[in-house]
């Protein structure tokens, strides 16, 4: 009968009880707090403050802070851009503060508040007068983790659709009356941007803005009613998104994902608008309308062309290796060392800055043609 009081009896029940405790406890507090939360608010003010609160803890407070980063610390931010220089809202680190940028960033802001009134107008519209339900599922049932990875998928593969549709076929067409001012709208202030750079985002004309930005976001979630909770985290996924692919900057918490949305995008901007029409590239993949990776790959092609040094010697610049630094080391002096890096480090930035006056050249040109 001992036994059975035993400290490693005991652990086989305590120990499993005391490790799932702060998870059992969270589970049973935010089932609290979502209960709560349903009694006391109609499923509207949920939906709405919901969206409030997540496009402004993830987005807009990051995407302004990148925004002053730029504005106020240039030199410091040149360092992270991908385009260089080219990637500052002025356009190099020695500019001014411009009352433009604030002008971007101002629109950009009031489109995203545009987006949350219309969306907040629809909701009203069809409750209160056509006495229909919610496009959001407000309910005490919580879905199962593995029903919001279903949910998840679904949506943004119906954005992505729809997105790649609309950015292709609207805001790059001139067939008919309709689609031609719109896409002048987008062309004059979306693409009237050197690059991306945080907070533009969202910045366009306020129509271009909600056929090409608003209705590719919320017409999947409406059409399939989420849960609240799921629309939470595709509208939180769908921000962060926003945040750093638009931010400009090389160093992204998934590179190989979200670094290569942002590439995307830039490339877009840059060819004024001849492919990458959707925001992950699959719908540009199906239908072969991706532009710009040519251009990396002549960018990566005289870097490594560099990197060989003169006559394709692989091994002229200092190597990172233990064995080869130390024997460099002990045939070059440091300070020899040193500005080998300092002049390789130059020549990338020359190459880069090289390809990007290339691709003003052709902007200007194609701009020209389009005015005559």
């Amino acid at each position: 009968m001992t036994s059975v009081f035993a400290v490693p009896f005991l652990a086989l029940f305590v120990l499993p009880s005391i490790a799932s405790y702060s998870t059992t406890l969270n589970v049973i507090f935010f089932y609290m707090t979502w209960t709560t939360l349903i009694l006391s608010h109609s499923p509207f003010k949920v939906e709405l403050i919901g969206t409030i609160a997540v496009r402004l803890v993830f987005y807009v407070l990051p995407s302004l802070l990148f925004f002053l980063f730029d504005i106020f610390t240039p030199s410091a931010a040149v360092v992270l851009k991908a385009q260089g220089e080219f990637g500052l809202p002025a356009g190099s680190k020695r500019s001014k503060i411009r009352l433009q940028d604030f002008k971007v960033a101002g629109w950009s802001l009031f489109n995203l508040a545009l987006g949350i009134a219309v969306q907040a107008t629809i909701e009203t519209i069809r409750i209160a007068y056509f006495r229909t339900r919610s496009a959001l599922r407000v309910t005490f049932r919580v879905p199962m983790p593995w029903d919001t990875v279903i949910d998840l998928i679904i949506v943004f593969a119906a954005r992505e659709a729809l997105s790649y549709t609309i950015h292709r076929h609207v805001l790059h067409s001139k067939k008919d009356f309709l689609r031609r001012h719109v896409a002048q709208y987008h062309e004059s202030w979306y693409h009237s941007l050197r690059a991306p750079y945080p907070l533009t985002a969202h910045y366009d004309h306020p129509i271009s803005y909600l056929i090409g930005n608003v209705f590719p976001t919320l017409i999947p979630a409406a059409v399939f009613r989420l849960h609240m909770v799921t629309y939470a985290i595709y509208l939180l996924l769908v921000s962060l998104e926003e945040t750093f692919a638009f931010s400009g900057y090389s160093v992204m918490p998934t590179d190989f994902f979200l670094g290569r949305i942002a590439r995307r995008t830039e490339m877009h901007l840059h060819r004024r608008g001849e492919g990458n029409f959707g925001p992950w590239g699959v719908m540009d993949w199906m239908f072969r309308t991706g532009v710009g990776e040519d251009e990396e790959e002549a960018i990566d092609q005289e870097v490594i062309a560099l990197d060989e040094g003169p006559g394709g010697a692989t091994g002229s610049w200092p190597s990172s290796s233990p064995s080869t630094t130390a024997a460099a080391a002990a045939r070059v002096p440091l300070p020899e060392s040193e500005r080998e890096s300092e002049r390789f480090e130059e020549k990338v930035e020359h190459a880069i800055e090289k390809h990007a006056r290339k691709r003003q050249r052709q902007h200007r040109l194609r701009r020209t043609v389009q005015s005559d």
